[in-house]
């Protein structure tokens, strides 16, 4: 046996020796990764034959007597002695070095504890010691010639409450003395400590220990024994086998990971050759692993057990390997073929392009974008012609990376795209436009009186201009739907947009092209949807436009709405004159007061009153009735609704000025109708086909309180057909027949019942006894509150969002003494309504003093004046004569006329002064059959201007001064 001698050198020394000569021969290490694995295989052949034997001082894990050669077996080849020499100096560079005393004779040695893995044999593993007294003891060793410790893995705290990598490193730093040794885990590594930078120290592991007890607690020191490997047959073949396929395993994820293939090197240098021991190491090191699986193969002693558990974690590693090889393979396949599109789509745009059958991105843009503009190049105008140019020189000039590009490219897209020029032709003929008109909408006469003017102005001029109009009125009376048939009859498109809480004034202007997501205003893109520059433009609650921070929109709308203006348009995004002198701008607003002076200065108000009630049945007639029963699916000949229940439906359920809420229960009596009819039609069929129903009627849904409506809701009139009887008769007799013997007399008894239940409903009746069935109870009632109106009660006229009403105002008194004249007024009074009443007591009394000079009752009565409904806010200067007949009624206690109503705002002197409303006051006055109505001399010409059918029956007075109203309301009085 070859005795080597150990030395203190930095160097190991490896010797050949060679069995057939004894020249000595120092071998070159190889390169190959595959070689260094397949080098375990020559220790289970017996070929010594003219073989190299090295012999390498290298600590081995497998016995702790001393340290033995380890033995590799290789093939003679042709190496010079230089090659030789050079490989043995690299070799024993890099081998771990042994040290004075032997590392099997340190029997006590400081405890490092592993918080994440445990270190095993040959391989490196930094640690950070953060307890000064553990450092300056491992400095201490190291400059003793006693660079050694133990490396334990600490057990974890607690199994069922994982902790974070952090929290760990910092219980690990925390823990010491007695509470540390307790928890590390008995076997260990005699670890060397290769090097100490700051608190870093790099650890390379040398052999198994197993700790003893414990010599001392700070820094922790323990007692060790040295493990040796229990003894195996290297010649046996279930280890030959598994070591075989550990290392099979290894090869396969060899070839996948290049991190492993760094592993293999980094060991085979510093641990020497492999053998069977060293090979489940070598395998559970490197593995993924959790600690306590690795911690499990570094207790093993047994090395047929550990190199299977070692092939269980490499198993598990090569599957790993697999799926992370498919996952990469196919992102790979992805992006690979995404890039292998784009270059075949860069070759063959190159392509294209040298054969001249394309051109690149930005040629293709400007032969668009002048492809658009040719059609209406003649009628464009210069100033525009000539920014497009600059534009499309600009784009070629640009990257198409570039953010420029962009923006160049959408302003020249919205420049081309208006129809510059481009005019759709006008429909001139006014009978036509009247017939269409007349088709859409009932009434409305003076909006269609103005368009057809609108027409005639432009056929007398061959050509027409733009115009700004302003239809005002209550909702519901048609002020939308208008605007779409007064396109339609002048040929032009049409196109509508709300400003109604609008407060930003670049949905009107448009944004600067600087901003992100920039886009030009409401008009330009108004253009760009017809296709043509004069097109009828609705511009939607223009009394509702907001004000923000982003500036004032109704100022934005001057330039819009003016027709001075509008000829040279400047939208921000554009930055070009646009032309909208042709365009028809029809506005619609409920409350023209809330228009600003300046904008309503600019448009031609037309105001749209309520509808009466024969408006309301045409309108309903050849309209709304049609319209619901074509969304219902009811046939026209299944129902039949009476002019009654129409009126009662107009006067009890849509008072309203529009037609709106009209529609909503009208399509609500419809719906009733058409589940009506459903079910009696199920009914009908199960009844036919044999089945035992129970027949069900169809009720409408009714108040339990209201018997009467009850019992009549299901007022139904049945037409019968001759046929239809005849083939129920048949069915029935059929199923009769089929019937067994003893039922044969109860279904004949119950035939005629049978027969009754089974008739269709061919038409539903709407009268005015069922119509609470079908809408539920009314919702206004009669305004008239008094048959005979008392002492100190005056009937006035009022004007409301929903159209005229007629109010009362009552006037009582409080007390009576002695100087105690005063009023008080009640019943949610605005303030010029309660100005309005002070104005009427100071009159009465005057009034009073001149007609009865003996009468002191305005100077000691204290008045109570109010004016129901309390709930509901009033305000106008239109009741201040009524007030002031009603004081005087109660003051010479004289009631007026029952059939008298009045309105008129009263000055100081007792002057008349007019009002507002003629039509929507002469409406309600009829609704609440009042006869003999006041009104301001004034408003003569808006009486004048109703129609006849609302005029009809009424005794109109028209006065200038309060005395012309006393002699109405008192001197031509008779009791009745």
């Amino acid at each position: 046996m070859l005795k080597l001698l150990s030395s203190t050198s930095s160097r190991a020394h490896c010797l050949t020796v060679t069995t057939a000569t004894p020249t000595l021969r120092i071998k070159q290490e190889p390169n190959s990764v595959f070689h260094a694995l397949g080098r375990l295989t020559g220790l289970t052949r017996k070929s010594h034959k003219n073989s190299l034997f090295r012999a390498c001082f290298c600590s081995d894990s497998s016995d702790g007597s001393e340290p033995k050669p380890a033995v590799e077996v290789e093939e003679k080849g042709a190496e010079s002695e230089s090659e030789s020499e050079s490989g043995s100096d690299s070799k024993a560079s890099s081998a771990i070095v042994s040290t004075y005393p032997r590392p099997e004779d340190y029997l006590t040695v400081l405890a490092l504890p592993l918080p994440h893995r445990p270190l095993f044999p040959g391989f490196y593993m930094p640690i950070y010691v953060k307890d000064p007294k553990l450092l300056a003891a491992l400095q201490e060793n190291r400059k003793r010639q006693a660079p050694y410790a133990g490396a334990f893995l600490l057990k974890d705290e607690s199994e069922t409450e994982p902790s974070s990598s952090s929290e760990t490193e910092k219980s690990v730093y925390d823990i010491k003395g007695k509470e540390l040794f307790n928890r590390l885990h008995e076997v260990g590594t005699l670890a060397q400590i290769s090097s100490i930078q700051g608190d870093q120290v790099i650890l390379i592991g040398h052999r198994r220990l197993r700790i003893t007890e414990m010599v001392s607690e700070d820094p922790l020191t323990v007692k060790v024994d040295h493990l040796k490997d229990k003894p195996y047959d290297k010649d046996d073949d279930v280890i030959k086998a598994t070591s075989f396929e550990v290392i099979s395993t290894l090869r396969d994820v060899l070839k996948t990971s290049s991190l492993w293939r760094d592993h293999v090197q980094t060991y085979s240098q510093h641990i020497g050759d492999f053998n069977f021991p060293r090979l489940a190491d070598f395998g559970a090191a490197i593995s993924g692993a959790n600690k306590l699986q690795c911690q499990e193969v570094l207790e093993e002693l047994d090395v047929h057990k550990r190199l299977q558990l070692t092939l269980e974690l490499v198993k598990k590693e090569m599957e790993i390997s697999k799926i992370q090889e498919t996952i990469a393979k196919a992102i790979e396949e992805k992006i690979s073929g995404e890039q292998r599109r784009f270059l075949l789509n860069e070759q063959l745009k190159a392509i294209k392009k040298e054969l001249g059958l394309e051109t690149d991105d930005k040629t293709a843009l400007s032969a668009k974008f002048r492809e658009r503009l040719e059609p209406n190049r003649e009628k464009c105008p210069p100033h525009v012609l000539q920014v497009i140019e600059e534009e499309l020189t600009k784009l070629q000039l640009l990257e198409a990376s570039s953010s420029e590009f962009n923006v160049t490219r959408n302003y020249l897209d919205w420049l081309t795209v208006l129809p510059w020029g481009n005019y759709s032709d006008e429909n001139f003929d006014v009978i036509r436009a009247q017939t269409i008109l007349d088709e859409d909408h009932y009434g409305l006469t003076d909006v269609k009186e103005r368009i057809l003017e609108f027409i005639a102005v432009g056929k007398l001029r061959g050509s027409s201009q733009g115009k700004i109009i302003c239809l005002s009125g209550p909702p519901g009376v048609g002020k939308t739907s208008i605007g779409r048939s007064i396109s339609r009859a002048l040929n032009r498109k049409f196109f509508r947009f709300s400003v109604g809480g609008l407060s930003d004034v670049a949905e009107i202007k448009g944004h600067r092209r600087t901003y992100i997501g920039a886009m030009p205003g409401k008009m330009v893109q108004c253009l760009k949807n017809v296709g043509t520059a004069n097109p009828l433009v609705l511009i939607d609650e223009i009394d509702k436009l907001g004000r923000g921070h982003a500036g004032d929109p109704a100022s934005a709308l001057l330039e819009l709405l003016d027709p001075e203006q509008n000829a040279n348009f400047l939208d921000h995004y554009l930055d070009v004159p646009i032309d909208l002198s042709k365009v028809l701008f029809v506005c619609t607003a409920n409350v023209v007061e809330n228009i600003p002076n300046p904008l309503l200065d600019r448009m031609e108000v037309i105001a749209i009153a309520g509808y009466i009630t024969d408006e309301k049945m045409h309108i309903a007639r050849d309209y709304l009735e049609k319209t619901a029963q074509e969304a219902c699916g009811v046939k026209p000949e299944q129902v039949e609704v009476t002019d009654a229940a129409l009126l009662g439906l107009i006067e009890n359920y849509c008072r309203e000025a529009g037609v709106r809420n009209l529609q909503k229960h009208i399509e609500k009596i419809y719906r009733k109708i058409a589940l009506r009819l459903v079910r009696e039609g199920s009914s009908n069929e199960s009844v036919i086909s044999g089945e035992v129903v129970q027949p069900t009627e169809a009720k409408a849904e009714v108040d339990e309180t209201d018997q009467h409506a009850a019992a009549n809701e299901t007022t139904v009139e049945v037409e019968s057909v001759g046929n239809s009887s005849h083939e129920l008769k048949s069915e029935s007799s059929v199923q009769t027949s089929d019937l067994p013997q003893d039922s044969k007399d109860a279904t004949e008894t119950e035939k005629l019942q049978e027969t009754e239940t089974t008739k269709a409903v061919e038409k539903v009746l709407v009268d005015p006894s069922n119509l609470a069935g079908f809408v539920g109870k009314p919702v206004f009632h009669a305004e008239r509150i008094y048959d005979q109106t008392p002492v100190g009660v005056v009937m006035g006229l009022a004007w409301t969002a929903m159209g005229g009403s007629t109010l009362y105002v009552e006037t009582t008194h409080v007390e009576q003494g002695e100087g105690k004249g005063a009023l008080h007024v009640t019943g949610q009074l605005g303030d010029v309504m309660k100005e309005s009443a002070q104005i009427a007591h100071t009159l009465a009394r005057a009034i009073l003093l001149e007609k009865e000079p003996d009468n002191p009752f305005f100077a000691n009565t204290k008045l109570h004046l109010h004016v129901p409904a309390g709930a509901t806010p009033k305000d106008g200067p239109s009741a201040g004569c009524t007030m002031i007949t009603s004081m005087l009624s109660l003051a010479m206690k004289k009631p007026v006329r029952k059939d008298l109503a009045m309105t008129g705002e009263v000055t100081l002197t007792g002057k008349i002064l007019p009002i507002g409303g003629v039509k929507e006051k002469t409406i309600a006055a009829r609704r609440s059959e009042v006869k003999t109505i006041i009104f301001p001399s004034a408003n003569k010409r808006d009486y004048d201007e109703l129609a006849p059918n609302v005029r009809e029956g009424l005794d109109v007075h028209f006065v200038d001064d309060y005395t012309q109203i006393f002699n109405l309301a008192f001197n031509s009085y008779t009791r009745n």
